[in-house]
């Protein structure tokens, strides 16, 4: 298994980001990761696109109070889960990003 998942994403404004993200020793499936980075991803831009003024604080807060209900109905000790899903977002935090300019073609 790889032990990086190579993530490309262009925001609306026509910014292109590269990242590099550390995988868990025990990922099982990368294809499986980035398909739910991506879903995830698209389901928090179209609710951004719907409803209009939300706040980048709020997003970030949503996304993880998301982790902390998800890691909740996994049924694994706390304790134990709360030290994976902190040490998976500081690896998360920690990738490699590289800013590689406008995905649009410059006129």
């Amino acid at each position: 298994m790889a032990d990086h998942l190579e993530y490309h994403v262009s925001t609306s404004s026509g910014n292109r980001f590269d990242l590099s993200f550390p995988l868990h020793p025990d990922t099982m499936s990368k294809t499986q990761v980035a398909r739910l980075l991506t879903a995830i991803l698209g389901a928090v831009d179209t609710e951004i696109n719907t409803a209009g003024g939300v706040g980048n604080g709020d997003v970030l807060q949503a996304v993880a109070m998301a982790l902390a209900v998800r890691a909740r109905i996994l049924g694994v000790p706390s304790e134990q889960i709360d030290n994976l899903a902190r040490e998976l977002v500081n690896a998360a935090l920690g990738a490699s990003v590289t800013h590689t300019g406008s995905a649009a073609p410059e006129h």
